[in-house]
């Protein structure tokens, strides 16, 4: 059998089972005793049987691919969210289809076209670009990550917990200034949680606060420029005060840490910084940075099981139509590094 390909029939033939058998065995083993499968795969180790996936995807529609639709790996927290993701092969045993996004909505649909012209049996999305609206039209299972997701599941950190627990960090560190640093977020997407339980917690313990509102540009040097004029300008405004600078997430944090560092050779004390995310620049940082840890791995996780659940049930016969939209938050987790004490 080494010069040719092995077929269904010569895995009939070498068992003595019928071609009807052998193709169960591929689309739905369970139909066979535990004994007649093994029977099956020890025949496939010794024809060196190769299975044809294309073949198996022409004939039942099933990919066993996921799309993935990122904003950009520029932030730390895509790229890990996505080297997350791609981990979850091992338990579920699903592939991926990766695009990342442009900002542009036309750039976007295209790449969900071509996705759907690839058999993805399911979509996990991260950009913001596409109303969740438009999504659930699509009509097939979709997951969506810390985005607008009033109209498909969604895993998401419970961002207001989050904001709560950085905010609270820098007011134990006695800071004579609180300001967050973020972007103009909206207040129907998860992360506007940072904004909002910052502010209620300053107000609530009446911390003298600055909420900076700013676009922080879709780069790196965009973003180091931004957010350098943000630094000097706090700096100016609030001489001798230790400022507690709470930042959307690590990546801006991180840059924020370096601007200052290469200004006094060292972390000053009249700083303290919090970071969001716990992506691995928090801790390779130059001074590890305090942060709101997401657990991108349990998201990654709970984002992938919940679109195996729904691809599941559309396998079935009879599938059972899903009457309630899910949204699971998961509990962030208080990291406390360097930049603060």
């Amino acid at each position: 059998m080494e010069n040719k390909k092995v077929t269904f029939s010569d895995i009939a033939k070498y068992t003595n089972f019928s071609k009807t058998t052998i193709s169960r065995y591929f689309n739905n083993p369970d139909s066979l005793t535990l004994k007649n499968q093994e029977i099956i795969a020890q025949a496939l180790i010794d024809l060196n049987y190769q299975e044809n996936k294309l073949a198996k995807v022409l004939a039942n529609g099933k990919s066993e691919f996921v799309g993935i639709l990122l904003p950009n790996l520029f932030l730390h927290y895509y790229s890990e969210m996505l080297n997350q993701i791609l981990s979850t092969y091992e338990t579920f045993g699903y592939k991926f289809l990766v695009f990342v996004g442009t900002g542009s909505e036309e750039t976007e649909r295209k790449y969900l076209q071509e996705l759907l012209a690839y058999k993805i049996e399911g979509l996990i999305v991260l950009s913001h670009t596409i109303s969740s609206d438009e999504l659930a039209s699509y009509n097939i299972p979709i997951v969506t990550i810390e985005r607008e997701d009033s109209n498909v599941n969604s895993i998401n950190t419970d961002n207001y917990m989050g904001a709560v627990q950085a905010t609270s960090l820098l007011i134990k560190n006695n800071c004579d200034i609180l300001i967050h640093v973020n972007s103009n977020v909206q207040e129907n997407i998860p992360a506007y949680g940072r904004i909002k339980g910052f502010c209620d917690i300053c107000r609530q313990q009446n911390i003298n606060h600055e909420l900076i509102l700013t676009d922080l540009g879709n780069n790196y040097n965009e973003t180091k420029e931004r957010i350098s004029d943000v630094y000097f300008s706090v700096k100016e405004k609030y001489p001798n005060m230790r400022k507690g600078i709470f930042m959307a997430n690590d990546t801006h944090a991180n840059i924020l840490l370096n601007l200052i560092m290469r200004e006094y050779g060292s972390f000053p004390d009249e700083y303290r910084i919090v970071g969001f995310d716990d992506s691995p620049i928090a801790s390779e940082a130059i001074i590890p940075i305090s942060t709101v840890g997401q657990q991108i791995d349990k998201i990654a996780y709970e984002a992938m099981r919940l679109l195996v659940s729904q691809m599941n049930e559309r396998k079935k016969r009879r599938p059972t139509p899903q009457t309630e939209i899910v949204h699971k938050k998961i509990t962030p987790i208080l990291v406390r590094r360097d930049t603060t004490t």
